[in-house]
């Protein structure tokens, strides 16, 4: 089944263009969104919530056309941020309490799990609570109106190791139950731990749609001391180049589709963070 399918998604700024985006989320799938400061990331998100005017494309939820049903949707959809902020100097029941009212599907018993789940204190304010914990409320208030869809941004941003650990678990414990999560991050390492599939953006348009697994095997990290010993073959098969120092020596490290084309001593496995570096500090190499 189809939680999330985006069509064309286009939106223009003077000096910035979303173009053309189109995926599709599954159902019980955690999607990795990625993608260097500027991509458009938060255009993206903002847009797929209604958070701002697009000038082309389609967006459906449940199979539902999201424009015209924005009232229904939002009682199955959930928007997590890393930088949640509520009244600072309200207990978290009154908070509570008032964004209840908006879910027909509110329920209070679940919400009572999930508190004690999460160990939180409704009698405490925000101001109260460390960045982890209020993200964990979020998650809670999120979950009590059976949210089939979460879309968080940068939900694990500024919190420890363990923090975050925490909350991975969480989001694959919830993946298990057949929530389906789109996750944006810089946090990659995150990502590697528990994404099914990436989105990866780069520079208005959706560079990758695909299974990590996949998209990792399409790869290989290629080290070499001079281009210019390159063949022709290897050259256009040496994608994503960039120079690094390595121990006082000049290396130039690259990805390639065709690992074949390489010896065995110039090759090594690619992780998604290795991936995005070539990617976006790549430089072309000289004919």
């Amino acid at each position: 089944m189809t939680v999330l399918d985006v069509t064309a998604l286009t939106k223009y700024y003077p000096t910035f263009q979303l173009d053309n985006i189109s995926f599709q989320l599954a159902a019980g799938t955690i999607t990795g969104f990625v993608g260097a400061n500027g991509a458009g990331k938060s255009t993206t998100l903002k847009a797929i919530l209604g958070l701002l005017n697009i000038d082309h494309g389609q967006i459906t939820y449940f199979s539902k056309n999201f424009f015209h049903n924005q009232t229904a949707i939002k009682q199955d959809l959930a928007f997590v941020d890393g930088g949640i902020t509520y009244f600072p100097r309200k207990k978290l029941r009154t908070l509570t309490d008032t964004t209840a009212r908006f879910y027909a599907n509110w329920d209070a018993q679940r919400y009572q799990t999930y508190l004690e789940k999460f160990q939180l204190d409704d009698r405490k304010t925000p101001h109260e609570l460390s960045t982890g914990m209020r993200i964990k409320y979020a998650l809670a208030v999120a979950l009590s109106h059976h949210a089939k869809l979460l879309i968080l941004d940068e939900p694990t941003s500024g919190l420890d190791p363990v923090s975050r650990d925490e909350l991975l678990t969480i989001f694959l414990d919830l993946k298990a139950q057949g929530v389906t999560i789109l996750f944006s991050t810089h946090i990659i390492s995150d990502l590697q731990q528990c994404a099914d599939n990436i989105l990866y953006l780069h520079q208005g348009k959706l560079l990758f749609d695909a299974p990590l697994t996949e998209l990792l095997a399409r790869y290989q990290l290629i080290t070499i001391t001079d281009p210019a010993d390159l063949s022709q073959a290897q050259k256009q098969a040496f994608q994503y180049a960039k120079a690094e120092q390595v121990n006082g020596q000049k290396l130039w490290r690259g990805l390639t589709q065709q690992p074949d084309l390489f010896p065995d001593s110039q090759r090594s496995a690619v992780d998604l963070e290795t991936l995005m570096v070539h990617i976006e500090r790549s430089v072309a190499l000289v004919n």
